[in-house]
Formats: structure tokens, C-alpha cells, sequence
């Protein structure tokens, strides 16, 4: 999933960070489970991604939000 959305490194996936990440997987498979998100943050701080799918959700959902909303603002190349 990471790969094939260009994400090959962890010095990729955290110079973009967990929501960026997220984004670009799920732009490139069509679809994603918010599972990938927790996971990929949990990768990035060491918790367990249960833990921050419990305490971290609601920043991460908010950050996620406005990343799309800014991708949806920017012009097309």
C-alpha cells in the first residue's frame, strides 16, 4: 500500500507525516480503513495503534480534514 503510493522509506513516511501518508494511500488504492491512519501514526510515535485510535483520533481525524479540504483547494497540475 505504502509502495505503490510512493512511500518506500521511513525517512518518507515521516518527513509526510501519518495524515499526508494516509492521503496518498487512499488516493492511490481508491480506499483505505482509518485502521491504515492509527497504524501508520502508531508506526511514527511507538503506541500501540489502539491507543491511538482511543486518544488520538479526534486531532488525527480534524488533521485529515483539513488536509483534503486544502488538496481540494490547490489547482490542478
Amino acid at each position: 500500500m505504502l509502495e505503490a503510493a510512493g512511500i518506500r522509506t521511513l525517512a518518507q513516511l515521516k518527513k509526510l507525516g501519518s495524515v499526508v501518508a494516509y492521503a496518498k494511500v487512499k488516493r492511490c488504492s481508491g480506499s483505505a480503513s482509518l485502521n491504515l491512519l492509527w497504524a501508520l501514526e502508531g508506526a511514527l510515535t511507538g503506541l500501540p495503534w489502539q491507543v491511538v485510535a482511543r486518544e488520538h483520533r479526534t486531532s488525527l481525524l480534524l488533521a485529515l480534514e483539513q488536509h483534503e479540504q486544502g488538496a481540494d483547494r490547490r489547482p490542478a497540475p
